[in-house]
């Protein structure tokens, strides 16, 4: 390969990542993003009304409801509601977004408990972001490995960035690799998207460089003859890297890797990185 095809192709990688990027941080800080979120509320049968949301709201055995008040009015499903409304039994990571004005009230399941979130466009922590600081992208660190799945998914109980929350995700199978000559391996779980995988670990410089609680990384779906990439470049952040009131799932403990990436996105500005 001559040296022009090398500057060409390290032009296309770092092209190619910062569109990663862009669309990262895009998410991270649309309107009603996890920027936007201003409360972790925690729902049980007592009704309660909270300060960014509107109604009183509680759950129970048949779900979620809400009780508005007169004038009060949300949008679900395209649809306006008034006075009570069922949103009923809620999936595991599943959920609502109700609209209220310009807010978006989330209603979700998480770790078995029912929650509301409001996201609010105008949240402080949303209109003060200025980007999460990354390591430049490096094609080393793009790195070849082989999806070995189980036998049948592993039912795999992780902790959660809220103290005393579980999270249980049905692993389908683990992915090897090596890296600076050392055989490492890391348990995979289901992605966004079909045949997708996604990776939660720690590493080195966890807490140094990178936020200290987890990293995340998604995986194209495996060829026929189990080899996938392991891009590092694009292990981002989640949700609790920059916000208390998200409930992000930690890496489950085989997923503490012995060794430094220096690749992906770094401590968040929110958390005192630079």
């Amino acid at each position: 390969m001559t040296t022009g095809a090398i500057t060409a192709d390290s032009r296309d990688f770092t092209d190619d990542w910062q569109r990663w990027y862009r669309a990262h941080e895009a998410r991270l800080a649309d309107p009603h993003g996890f920027l936007a979120i201003t409360g972790l509320h925690w729902l049980d049968d007592r009704p309660r009304r909270f300060p960014d949301a509107p109604g009183s709201w509680r759950s129970g055995r048949d779900g979620v409801v809400v009780l508005l008040d007169k004038g009060e009015e949300l949008v679900v499903e395209g649809k306006p509601v008034r006075g009570e409304y069922r949103f009923g039994v809620l999936a595991e990571r599943g959920g609502v977004d109700a609209v209220w004005g310009d807010a978006v009230i989330e209603v979700a399941k998480r770790g078995g408990h029912d929650i509301v979130r409001p996201r609010h466009p105008d949240a402080p922590l949303r209109t003060a972001f200025a980007g999460t600081p990354a390591y430049s992208p490096d094609p080393r660190w793009a790195v070849t490995g082989r999806y070995v799945p189980f036998g049948e998914p592993r039912p795999t109980t992780v902790g959660a960035a809220v103290e005393g929350l579980e999270h249980v995700y049905d692993a389908p199978g683990r992915i090897e690799f090596e890296l600076h000559g050392r055989a490492l391996s890391l348990t995979a779980f289901p992605g966004h998207g079909a045949g997708r995988l996604m990776v939660l670990f720690t590493d080195a410089t966890s807490g140094v460089t990178t936020y200290a609680a987890n990293r995340v990384l998604t995986v194209e779906p495996p060829a026929a003859d189990g080899t996938v990439v392991l891009d590092f470049n694009r292990a981002a952040n989640l949700p609790c890297a920059y916000t208390d009131l998200a409930t992000c799932p930690l890496p489950p403990a085989e997923n503490r890797l012995p060794v430094a990436i220096e690749a992906g996105l770094r401590i968040p500005r929110e958390r005192g990185g630079s």
